[in-house]
C-alpha cells in the first residue's frame, strides 16, 4: 500500500468509535487501525459496565437506553455506585428497565424519539410524561441524551485509559429521517460529553457498512451493477427506509444511496403498547379492570415478553406480572403471561398486513385536543409505509446508466437488508419478503435476494466504527450527500391587504446530495435581510425533487413535494445599522460534517457577516 500522508495524520489518533445511540438500546464498538489493513478489520464490541440491580455491577453488550429516577429514600447510599466512582443520583441500562416497569411514572423511555419531536420544547423538563409534577422531578430528551453518551464515555475512557474518547474520532448513529434540528441536537448532546471529534452517520448506511465488513470483501461477490438495495430498518422507536444502488466508476464497483423515507414513529414501541392491549383485554375478560398507570406498567411487561420469545423459539409463553396499588385488585399483584401465538398473530397481521403495491398509509381525523405524547404515526401497517415509500421513488434512479428500466408502478428493489431488532423474529422478515416479492411479481419483476449476516442488536455500531475507517480510505464508501434538498423562505413584497399573507417562495440553498462538509456557490440573486429586530427564518425540504440546484427559485409547489421545516427566530445583529433596516445581502450554504444546513448572509458592501444554522439553539443567529 503508498504511503499516504492524510493516513499518518489519522494515524495519531488510533481508534475509531461508532456509537449506536438507539431508541431502546445502545451499544459502542470500536476498529483498532494500527491491526486493520484492506478488508481485514480488527474490530470489537465493548461490554458495557451497569447497574443490574442495587450495588451490583455487570458488563453486558447493550446499555438500554432508559433512565429511572429513583425516589430519594428509595435507596441506600452505595447501591448506585459504578465502577468509575460517583453515585449519578439516576440509574440508567438494565436496572432502570427491571425497576421501571414496576413503576413507570420515573421511567424515562423513548428519549430519541421526544429529541426529534418538533412539537415540544426538547430541551425542556417533560420526561418522564406521566410523571406527577409534584413527585418526580423530570429531565429534557436533550439531557436524557446526554446521560446515554455520558454512560459511554465513562465505560470507555474506564476501559481505555490509555485512550481518552475525546482523542478518538467518534461516529454516533441517528435515524436517515432525521431532520437537520435533531441532527444538531444529538450532535450537541455528544460534544457536550466531550466527543471533540464527531461525526454523525445515518443508521441504515451503519447497518450496510456492517454488512459491508461482515462480507470481508465478499460482498462484490453478493450484490451487481444495477442493483438496488432496500435498506428496511425497524427499531424500537422508528421505521427507517432507505434505497441504495449499486453503480460503477472506472472498473469498480460503488454503493450510492439514492432516496431516503419519511420519519416515521413507528416501531417497538408501538408493538409493545400492541401487545400491552392484549393482554390488558384478555384480564378483562377475567373480570380484572386495569387502571391507566398499570397499562402502562404493563407495556414494560409486554417489551420484555417480547423479547424473551423472539429470543428463544423454544418458549411458548412469557409470564407478565402487572403491580397493583389500591383496593380494586385484590390480592395484590395481578400474574398472566403471553405466547408466543399471540406475539405473533398481533405483530404479523397488525403490523405487517398483506397489501396491495398501491396501498398508502391510512389517516384519520385527529381530535382537536390531545395530551402530550409521541407524534407516532397513524397507520401501524408497516408494509403500508413501505408500498408508499417505494412509489414515490419512481424517479430515484432516471439518472444512473441502466437503472430506468427497471422502473414499474414503484421502483423495484432487487435486493434486501433488514436491520432493528424487530425483525430478530424471523416471521416478520419472512412476511415483508413476501409482500415485496408479491408487489414485484406482479410487475413481472424478479423476487428480491435477502443480503444475510448482519447481526441485528450490534449492526448499526458495528458499521458506525468500520465508517470511520473508510473514511480515512479504508474501505467502499456509501456516497449519497442529503437526503434532500433546503429551502429558504422569502418573503414577497406586496401591499398590506386585510386577512392576506404575503406570498412565500422557497429558493433552493443545497441541492438533493450535496456532500457534508461542501458549500454550495452562492446564488447571483440578492435579498433583504432584516437586521437588529425579531425575524422569522422559514426552511423547508423535498426529497422528490431531486433535479433543482442552488438558486432555484419557486413560486408553487405541490403537496408533499416541499415539507416545513422547524423554523428559526432570531434578532440578528444590527452593528452598526439602525434596527430595523433592510440589507442587501447574497446567501450562501454549506452542509456542515454533521449534517446540518449552515446559511451565510452576506452585504453587498460592509464587514458584517450573518450567520444562521438550522438547529434549535438560542439564539440562532450570530
Amino acid at each position: 500500500m503508498a504511503f499516504n500522508p492524510f493516513n499518518w495524520l489519522w494515524g495519531l489518533f488510533s481508534l475509531d468509535i461508532g456509537i449506536d445511540l438507539g431508541t431502546t438500546h445502545c451499544a459502542l464498538s470500536y476498529v483498532d487501525l494500527a491491526g486493520s489493513q484492506g478488508d481485514e478489520i480488527a474490530q470489537a464490541m465493548m461490554r458495557v459496565p451497569q447497574l443490574t440491580g442495587p450495588g451490583a455491577v455487570e458488563e453486558l453488550p447493550l446499555l438500554p437506553s432508559f433512565l429511572y429516577l429513583p425516589h430519594p429514600d428509595e435507596l441506600a447510599v452505595g447501591d448506585l455506585v459504578l465502577p468509575w466512582g460517583g453515585d449519578p443520583g439516576v440509574i440508567l441500562g438494565e436496572m432502570a428497565r427491571s425497576v421501571g416497569a414496576q413503576t413507570p411514572i420515573r421511567l424515562v423511555s423513548s428519549a430519541k424519539s421526544w429529541l426529534c419531536h418538533p412539537g415540544v420544547d426538547r430541551r425542556a423538563a417533560i420526561l418522564p410524561v406521566v410523571a406527577p409534577d409534584d413527585e418526580v422531578a423530570r429531565l429534557s430528551p436533550f439531557e436524557a441524551s446526554v446521560r446515554y453518551l455520558a454512560h459511554l464515555r465513562d465505560a470507555w475512557n474506564h476501559a481505555h485509559p490509555d485512550h481518552d474518547i475525546a482523542t478518538q474520532e467518534v461516529a454516533v448513529t441517528v435515524p436517515a429521517s432525521f431532520d437537520p434540528a435533531a441532527r444538531e441536537l444529538t450532535a450537541e448532546a455528544a460534544k457536550t460529553v466531550g466527543f471533540d471529534r464527531l461525526v454523525l452517520l445515518e443508521e441504515p448506511q451503519a447497518a450496510l457498512y456492517s454488512w459491508l465488513h461482515a462480507s470481508r470483501g465478499e460482498w462484490r461477490k453478493q450484490v451487481r451493477v444495477g442493483d438496488v438495495i432496500l435498506v428496511i430498518d425497524v427499531g424500537g422507536g422508528t421505521t427507517d427506509l432507505s434505497l441504495i444502488a449499486v453503480t460503477e466508476r472506472e472498473g469498480s464497483l460503488e454503493l450510492t444511496r439514492v432516496a431516503v423515507g419519511d420519519h416515521i414513529l413507528l416501531g417497538g414501541d408501538n408493538m409493545d403498547l400492541a401487545l400491552a392491549h392484549v393482554v390488558k383485554n384478555k384480564l378483562a375478560a377475567d373480570g380484572k379492570a386495569l387502571d391507566p398507570w398499570q397499562v402502562q406498567a404493563l407495556t414494560h411487561g409486554c417489551r420484555h415478553a417480547k423479547e424473551a420469545l423472539l429470543a428463544d423459539a423454544t418458549v411458548a409463553a412469557v409470564p407478565v406480572v402487572v403491580p397493583s396499588r389500591g383496593s380494586r385488585l385484590i390480592g395484590g399483584s395481578i400474574r398472566t403471561e403471553l405466547t408466543r401465538e399471540e406475539v405473533a398473530r398481533t405483530l404479523v397481521d397488525g403490523f405487517f398486513p398483506e397489501v396491495a403495491a398501491d396501498a398508502r398509509p391510512a389517516a384519520r381525523s385527529r381530535g382537536a385536543l390531545t395530551r402530550l405524547g409521541l407524534p407516532y404515526a397513524q397507520d401501524p401497517a408497516v408494509t403500508r409505509h413501505l408500498a408508499a415509500f417505494l412509489g414515490t421513488q419512481t424517479g430515484a434512479t432516471d439518472d444512473l446508466p441502466g437503472f430506468a428500466s427497471r422502473v414499474g408502478r414503484f421502483l423495484h428493489p432487487t435486493a434486501v437488508l433488514f436491520n432493528g431488532g424487530v425483525f430478530k423474529a424471523g416471521v416478520l422478515a419472512e412476511r415483508v419478503l413476501k409482500v415485496v416479492d408479491d408487489w414485484l411479481a406482479a410487475d413481472g419483476a424478479p423476487p428480491v435476494r435477502v443480503l444475510a449476516g448482519a447481526d441485528l442488536d450490534l449492526a448499526v455500531a458495528r458499521g458506525a466504527a468500520y465508517y470511520g475507517y473508510v473514511r480515512r480510505g479504508g474501505g467502499v464508501r456509501i456516497r449519497g450527500g442529503t437526503a434532500r434538498a433546503y429551502y429558504v423562505g422569502v418573503e414577497s413584497a406586496m401591499p398590506a391587504v386585510p386577512g392576506l399573507e404575503p406570498p412565500i417562495q422557497a429558493l433552493c440553498l443545497a441541492p438533493f446530495g450535496m456532500e457534508e462538509g461542501t458549500e454550495a456557490g452562492a446564488p447571483a440573486q440578492e435579498f433583504g435581510l432584516v437586521v437588529g429586530e425579531p425575524v422569522r427564518f422559514r426552511f423547508f425540504g423535498s426529497a422528490v425533487r431531486r433535479d433543482d440546484q442552488v438558486g432555484v427559485l419557486l413560486d408553487d409547489w405541490s403537496p408533499g413535494e416541499l415539507e416545513e421545516l422547524e423554523a428559526i427566530e432570531a434578532t440578528l445583529p444590527a452593528d452598526s445599522r439602525t434596527p430595523g433596516d433592510v440589507v442587501p445581502v447574497r446567501l450562501r450554504a454549506a452542509v456542515t460534517e454533521v449534517g446540518t444546513l449552515r446559511l451565510e448572509a452576506m452585504p453587498r458592501s460592509g464587514p458584517e457577516h450573518w450567520k444562521v444554522e438550522l438547529n434549535v439553539r438560542n439564539p440562532a443567529g450570530q
